[in-house]
């Protein structure tokens, strides 16, 4: 075994364009519905093969956090589609209202998720997940009640982030399953660093994506995808009320069971804007050499960067990027 630290890809920064990409396509659903019809209406395309004791995955925000999938769309959904659902969390790696157990909950009041139960996966300390074929780990520590579910739904916010470029289901999983003392440190810190965040650029990216990996290779067939393109903001929603305005026009909902493909259909979608409409987020997730997550998803075999983006509003017609983008309006609160 080499003692050697493991050197990370390169190209960031590019953006590969459809035409460029090579191999299978799976199916992603796209809806312009951006209501809590809409979602519903989506999961009813991905969530057949969720059973069991079902997980569901969202970011519940920092306190009063203003770019969240809205609370009333979540309860709607659990209500009608997953009544026995538990949504599930991990505390945070920074100092905030996520950081222990107890603040955590607290910021769970202030932001209204009271109406099912919510599992601090961390609560009771971490558990190692194994990463297959991975160059970084072996192993992810993930919030140790994460194996007590038998399915989960991966219930994404899609925006930008300050280190990764752009959140999508990659970033949900990946950041958002690792507990909040050991996993997050594995992807975020070198050992011994004064600098809780030094990991940065396609470094970061791997670390993140081969711990999504640990999440998705756990749950199987019994994971799905869904990422919401409403509140885009350059900012995760773990800046709360200090992220930056948003300037990025609204899209849609988009589903898969390829948390690849529906993590690039996102980001191609960003791309087929206008200029004018694109920039902000654009400069955000090439700046930090985001967009390497999609390629070491892709070497992993994590899924498929190729897709046919399915118009549920439409008879299922498959449509192309720049026709689901060309009616967006300019960002309104």
């Amino acid at each position: 075994m080499s003692n050697q630290k493991p050197v990370p890809g390169t190209g960031g920064d590019h953006y590969v364009p459809y035409g460029e990409r090579t191999g299978e396509a799976s199916a992603v659903y796209f809806t312009r519905d951006l209501s809590a019809e809409g979602l519903q209406k989506i999961f009813r395309r991905v969530g057949g093969t969720l059973t069991g004791k079902v997980g569901i995955k969202l970011h519940t925000g920092e306190p009063h956090g203003p770019n969240i999938i809205p609370r009333p769309w979540a309860e709607a959904l659990i209500r009608e589609e997953l009544p026995e659902a538990v949504i599930v969390e991990t505390n945070s790696y920074y100092d905030g209202g996520r950081y222990t157990t107890e603040a955590h909950r607290e910021t769970l009041k202030v932001n209204g998720w009271t109406f099912c139960p919510v599992d601090i996966l961390d609560e009771d300390g971490a558990e190692p997940f194994p990463v297959k074929g991975g160059k970084w780990f072996t192993e992810m520590y993930m919030g140790k009640h994460l194996s007590g579910y038998d399915s989960l739904l991966v219930l994404t916010h899609f925006k930008g982030h300050s280190k990764g470029g752009f959140g999508g289901s990659d970033k949900n999983i990946g950041i958002g399953c690792a507990d909040g003392r050991i996993g997050k440190a594995m992807i975020h810190t070198t050992p011994g660093s004064d600098d809780q965040w030094d990991i940065s650029n396609e470094e970061f990216m791997e670390r993140m994506t081969e711990s999504a990996k640990a999440v998705a290779d756990h749950f199987g067939e019994q994971i799905c995808y869904i990422n919401v393109m409403r509140n885009m903001s350059v900012s995760c929603d773990c800046e709360g009320t200090a992220a930056e305005p948003v300037v990025t026009p609204n899209v849609g909902i988009l589903a898969s069971a390829d948390i690849l493909a529906v993590d690039q259909a996102c980001v191609d979608l960003v791309y087929a804007m206008k200029e004018d409409d694109r920039h902000a987020l654009v400069e955000r997730i090439e700046s930090r050499h985001g967009l390497r997550q999609l390629t070491y998803m892709k070497e992993l075999g994590m899924g498929n960067d190729r897709y046919r983006l399915i118009d549920i509003d439409n008879g299922n017609r498959e449509i192309t990027l720049e026709e689901a983008v060309k009616d967006v309006k300019p960002f309104t609160e």
